[in-house]
């Protein structure tokens, strides 16, 4: 049972740091313009949020009187999300000393980015833009910060000497429960052992714990430790317990081992001369620090986002209005819906902008020869897009070059970045992770293939995204997403890590495109977490980060 115990808290706690994290957000401007020649502008930031179209105040600095280069030491506390695009917009104003209020005061510019744009450089500075978007002399420069919670993990590993005995044709068969006291008085159980049968000098194998859930953070909080003798009805004999806290198993990290007598309180109160019914021993401690995703994103791991697209024959002829993959003058289709609402999430953590964008299933010239896995801008040897747009633009310009064609395999389209992955993954010289988005409106009919590339992908800095387009039936496409169970290879090899995502497009037809996008990339984050940490990979930056970056001084 503790295994279960064990990944279910290991589960919680990768989301609760991983999915929703909060950053702080500071704020520094240089070389403000003087409006007024008899003195220096007194200036204040205001941050805005952009929600379904509209500016929304979400909180303003102090006012620093007469500096040209404030440092404010005001912090914006803000949620982020990876799935979402969070557009922000600081906005620069002189307050005149009269007043705090933003009326009739000057508006000295204003700067607009994304909050992923700010985690993935750490530091971000930009021009402010004046009224009518002229660039001003002066600049904004954001630096972030996560919000460091109490994520980390503790491996501990107990041992007994001397319990007591409960059976009388055996030795007890001892196991250990740890319960954290809430502040109500009630407790929670943190951990519950193996059981070690018949011994009564046990050693329990060691385990993990997150701090959060062993003492929710305080270090001085009561944990509640009991002894029982195992017994096949469930009806286990109390041998022993003890209280301690976690500030007091950490001594054992200076070199003093910690041990504790193992009390039964009857046996105390009746026996004169008793001392204990067992003596419990901590073996081992170890700090194991967890990074979250947004460690690494800071840290210098950028995202390799490659869009994939079906151009089969199912998709219908693009010249006719009814095909998916027609191009209407004023409405995008379903693949472009797509392909824009996930690929503006991912740009931002790809520092060149340059995507890799393919297509599968087409016969494509000179010779017209099916492909599934052709660079859609026909350049095998660069296949990248300038941006989102160029993406866009490859895709539009290569359907009248194309025969749409078949079958639907995406076999040869995961290898083919697997092995840019793997590449990686053996370099180091760059931490990388890789994002394949594909676009598909049939059933695959290349599944053991696509199976066993998808666990042999799991290995490695990789997640797959797929996007089903049109009203087909996408049932066996939920067999790939390892929500509903553990995917393995034809062979019978499971999957090391869950890191496929499966949406059909028709579930968010009538929702926004960030609706769509949070859902497809809601996972991303702890597949990122789950792979760095499990390899040991720390973020590599996080030690570099030094006087050069800090805000500019005033």
């Amino acid at each position: 049972m503790s295994n279960i115990y064990e990944s279910a808290e290991a589960t919680l706690g990768l989301c609760n740091s991983s999915c929703l994290t909060k950053v702080e957000l500071r704020v520094a401007c240089r070389g403000i313009s003087d409006r007024d020649a008899l003195s220096k502008p007194d200036p204040c930031v205001v941050l805005k949020m952009q929600s379904h179209g509209q500016w929304f105040e979400v909180d303003r600095t102090e006012v620093i009187r007469s500096s040209i280069n404030p440092v404010f030491s005001k912090v914006f506390l803000v949620d982020f999300y990876f799935e979402e695009v969070q557009r922000l917009r600081y906005e620069l104003h002189d307050i005149s000393s009269a007043h705090n209020g933003l009326r009739d005061t000057d508006f000295l510019g204003a700067m607009e980015c994304t909050l992923g744009q700010i985690v993935s450089q750490r530091k971000l500075s930009k021009a402010l833009l004046k009224q009518g978007n002229t660039t001003s002399k002066s600049s904004i420069t954001v630096t972030s910060e996560e919000l460091s919670g109490n994520d980390d993990y503790v491996e501990l590993s107990f041992s007994a000497r001397k319990l007591d005995d409960k059976d009388f044709f055996s030795k007890s068969d001892p196991f250990l429960e740890i319960f954290r006291i809430n502040d109500d008085g009630s407790g929670s159980l943190v951990h519950r052992t193996e059981t070690v049968m018949n011994d009564l000098s046990p050693v329990w194998k060691s385990f993990k714990v997150s701090l959060n859930t062993l003492c929710s953070g305080d270090h001085d909080r009561q944990l509640k430790c009991t002894v029982y003798d195992w017994d096949s009805n469930g009806k286990h004999d109390f041998i022993g317990e003890f209280q301690t806290t976690y500030k007091e198993i950490r001594t054992d990290l200076e070199g003093r081992q910690m041990q504790w007598d193992c009390i039964n309180p009857k046996y105390q109160m009746k026996k004169k001369n008793y001392r204990n019914s067992g003596v419990v021993v901590l073996n081992h401690c170890k700090i194991i620090k967890m990074y979250s995703f947004l460690d690494y994103i800071m840290g210098g791991c950028q995202i390799q986002f490659t869009v994939a697209i079906d151009f089969t024959a199912s998709n219908g002829d693009p010249g006719n209005s009814c095909s998916l993959h027609y191009i209407h003058p004023y409405q995008p289709n379903e693949y472009l819906k797509a392909l824009v609402a996930v690929g503006e999430i991912c740009q931002d953590y790809d520092s060149d902008k340059m995507f890799p964008v393919f297509g599968f299933g087409a016969q494509i010239p000179p010779d017209f020869k099916v492909s599934h896995d052709f660079a859609v801008n026909f350049d095998e040897d660069n296949p990248e897009c300038p941006g989102i747009q160029g993406v866009v633009e490859a895709y539009q310009g290569c359907l009248p070059k194309l025969q749409l064609y078949g079958p639907t395999n995406i076999a040869p389209i995961i290898q083919k970045v697997a092995s840019s992955a793997s590449e990686e993954m053996h370099t180091m010289e760059a931490m990388e992770y890789f994002i394949l988005l594909i676009l598909t409106d049939g059933v695959i009919t290349d599944m053991a293939d696509t199976r066993e590339a998808i666990v042999h992908a799991s290995h490695l800095p990789m997640s797959v995204i797929i996007v089903g387009v049109g009203n087909a039936d996408f049932s066996d496409m939920q067999m790939l997403d390892g929500d509903d169970g553990i995917l393995r290879s034809p062979k019978g090899e499971p999957v090391l890590r869950d890191i496929v995502q499966f949406v059909p497009f028709k579930d968010f037809k009538h929702a926004s495109p960030a609706a769509l996008a949070k859902s497809v990339l809601a996972e991303v984050p702890n597949q990122v977490v789950d792979y760095y940490n499990a390899k040991g990979i720390h973020p590599k930056c996080l030690s570099d980060y030094d006087e050069s970056t800090r805000p500019f001084s005033p």
